[in-house]
Parts: structure tokens; C-alpha cells; sequence
């Protein structure tokens, strides 16, 4: 039998192991990302750049807009009820970030432990992450009513019964409400994220004496932080851009005085018909979304964390 000499590799064209032109894999370009991309510009950026170019004209769903120039942005920001929202929305939002956050933490790092019956615990507490804004608001406002819920029974916990009469209270509701719905969904983040901790963090601690609330706070909360963060951007956006829930429980009374933003932009636009000055609303809203968000993600560091175990390097 004759042996088959081997061909020479081109001059300048060195083999490296692993790198046979049979096993080449075609690297990853622009041409991955062009179904995102066409996705975003269809659905987001067209859409916002429309709403932008209503926000100049005046038009009422019929017909065609009649450019009026800045007189939208000029009646919105002269609107009391529109000042009135803006800080009920950003009362909402604290409330939901302060009220949230612990909660979700505490129920995060108890769900990662290896507690008797946790996993059937945590399956019912993660119930209301199935449910729709709208069904949960219908629920709750079903249980709340005046007349046929839990305050008609229960006098001495709810007084007259009317948790839908006055501010304060019309408030609590919303913010109970939306605790309710989504501290599980934020409660998933920091369940995986305590899993995530290096045990090997907390096998130093028990070295150094370190008992078990020392440890939730010198070693598991320091290595929450970007899930902290993460956390807090997406609250603040849900948020900022709440409606089923008031529109359902509260419709925007008594008064105005639960008229948050976004419900604000859906009475202009829908019911009254000004898609114009709604146009103007939402831009406010994005914009003041973004800018939070923005404003958070700077001043937390976030944007300049290398990973949620950077003290082990």
C-alpha cells in the first residue's frame, strides 16, 4: 500500500487546533439581531414617533389632525388635574418601591432556603402572578365593596365600609392592591439572585462568628445589589404607567384624587377625545420613565458593576 503524503498548509495560513475550516462556525453579526430590531422600530420607535408628531396637532380620532403647534403642551402643563397626577404618580411609585422591596427581599431569600414545605408555600404565594391586572382589580373590588364585600362584615376592621370614599384610604387600597399582585413577581429576582450567592461567602462569616442576621446583612443584601436595582427600574416603570388597576378599583375618585398619570392620558385621549393633548401625556410619561430610570442606574453604579459577586476578586 503507497502512504498518502500530507498536503502543505498555504504559506501564512498556520492550522491551529480547533480551527479546521470543516469546523468553522459562522460567527454571530448584524444579521442576528435584525428580527429584534425591525420588531423594536415597528412596535416602538414608529409608535412613539407618532405620538410625538400628534402631540403637535389637534385631532379627535376623526378626520384629519390639524396641526396647532405647541398649544397642547401649553394647555396640558397649564391643567391642574394634570399636575395633581404627576405627583400622585410619583406618591404611587415610592409607595410601591418602599413597600415592595422589603417585602419582596425577606420572601426571596426565605424561598432560596431549604425550609420544610417551601416549595409548596412559595408555589401558593406566586398564585397572583398568573392573574391578569384586570382580573386581580375585579377581585379585589368584588372583596372591597361597601355593600357586598368584607367591609359590610367586618365594621369594626373597616369602619363605615366606603375604603373607596376618601384619598387616603382610596390610596391604601391601590398601593395593598398592587403589593398584592406583583411582590411575587419581584420576589422570582431575588430568589434567584440568593441562590446565586457563593456559600463559601457565608462558610467565611460562620467562621468569623457571624450569626444568621449578620449574615443576611453584611453578606446576602451586599450581593442583592444588582437585583436591588433591577428590582427598583422595573417598579418604577410599572409604576409610572399603572391604569387597569385604577381605572377598575377607583376610576380616578373620589374626585380626582386618585387620577394617576396614565389614567389622566386615557381620559383626554378616549373620553374626551383629545388624542392631541393625550399624545402630550404620554410622552411625559415616557420620558419621565426613562429619565428615573436613568437617574437610578447612575447614581446606584449600576451600569459600572462587573457581576454580583465582585468582592471574591
Amino acid at each position: 500500500m503507497r502512504a498518502v503524503r500530507p498536503v502543505a498548509a498555504p504559506a501564512g495560513k498556520s492550522e491551529r487546533p480547533g480551527h479546521s475550516p470543516a469546523l468553522r462556525v459562522g460567527r454571530p453579526g448584524f444579521g442576528w439581531a435584525v428580527p429584534a430590531t425591525v420588531f423594536f422600530v415597528l412596535f416602538a420607535v414608529v409608535p412613539l414617533i407618532m405620538v410625538a408628531v400628534l402631540s403637535f396637532t389637534s385631532w379627535n380620532g376623526l378626520g384629519s389632525p390639524v396641526f396647532v403647534g405647541t398649544d397642547n403642551w401649553s394647555r396640558v402643563f397649564a391643567d391642574p388635574v394634570m399636575v395633581k397626577s404627576i405627583w400622585l404618580s410619583l406618591l404611587m411609585t415610592a409607595l410601591g418601591v418602599a413597600i415592595q422591596t422589603p417585602l419582596s427581599i425577606l420572601l426571596g431569600v426565605w424561598a432560596a432556603g431549604q425550609q420544610r414545605n417551601r416549595a409548596v408555600l412559595s408555589a401558593i404565594y406566586f398564585l397572583p402572578l398568573l392573574l391578569s391586572s384586570t382580573a386581580v382589580s375585579v377581585l379585589w373590588r368584588a372583596l372591597l365593596d361597601p355593600n357586598f364585600g368584607m367591609p359590610a362584615r367586618a365594621e369594626w376592621l373597616f369602619g363605615d365600609g366606603n375604603l373607596f370614599g376618601g384619598q387616603a384610604t382610596a390610596i391604601g387600597v391601590l398601593a395593598f392592591v398592587s403589593t398584592w399582585q406583583f411582590t411575587p413577581f419581584h420576589t422570582l429576582i431575588y430568589q434567584g439572585a440568593a441562590r446565586a450567592v457563593p456559600p463559601v461567602l457565608y462558610q467565611a462569616a460562620e467562621v468569623d462568628g457571624a450569626g444568621r442576621y449578620r449574615q443576611f446583612f453584611h453578606v446576602t443584601l451586599p450581593q442583592l445589589r444588582n437585583s436591588i436595582v433591577t428590582s427598583s427600574v422595573l417598579m418604577v416603570v410599572g409604576g409610572l404607567t399603572t391604569f387597569e388597576t385604577v381605572l377598575i378599583l377607583t376610576q380616578g375618585g373620589p374626585g380626582t384624587d386618585t387620577t394617576i398619570t396614565a389614567f389622566h392620558m386615557y381620559q383626554k385621549a378616549f373620553k374626551g377625545f383629545d388624542f392631541g393633548a393625550g399624545s402630550v401625556i404620554a410622552l411625559v410619561l415616557v420620558a419621565a420613565a426613562t429619565l428615573i430610570s436613568l437617574v437610578m442606574v447612575r447614581l446606584s453604579g449600576y451600569d459600572k458593576m462587573r457581576g454580583s459577586t465582585e468582592g471574591l476578586s
